[in-house]
């Protein structure tokens, strides 16, 4: 994969190929990630009808980034261990559980700050 002999720009080239590749993957093959691309566009048309501001715009694309970054490296981690050890194993649970903990940390942060974002818009057309 890495050829030290390549030219700097055909390295990058090829690097943003293997990412765009890791995206495609997360999204072909992992539930969880299929749940939130979903969640992200449905925020992204709530956005759209409600006219949320530019620092809202921010806020909400970082926010979805975030929490769909948390379970690409969640997901990554789990697979590794899964590699090192098939079987179930105390440490490794530990390790995946702590993994598991980090999106759920995101996860109830985004909730917390889409509801800050669009209550009060609900409620203006409630």
């Amino acid at each position: 994969m890495n050829n030290k002999h390549e030219p700097f720009i055909i390295h990058r080239y090829k690097s943003i190929g293997y990412a765009f590749k890791g995206m495609l993957l997360l999204l072909k093959t992992e539930s969880s990630i299929q749940v939130q691309f979903f969640l992200a566009i449905i925020l992204t048309l709530a956005g759209f009808f409600f006219e949320i501001s530019s620092l809202e715009w921010i806020i909400q694309i970082f926010t979805i980034i975030l929490v769909m970054s948390v379970e690409a490296l969640n997901t990554g981690l789990e697979k590794i261990c899964d590699f090192v050890h098939e079987d179930f194993e105390e440490r490794i649970g530990f390790i995946k559980d702590i993994a598991a903990g980090a999106v759920a940390i995101s996860s109830l942060g985004a909730l917390i700050i889409i509801l800050i974002l669009y209550t009060p818009k609900l409620i203006h057309i409630l």
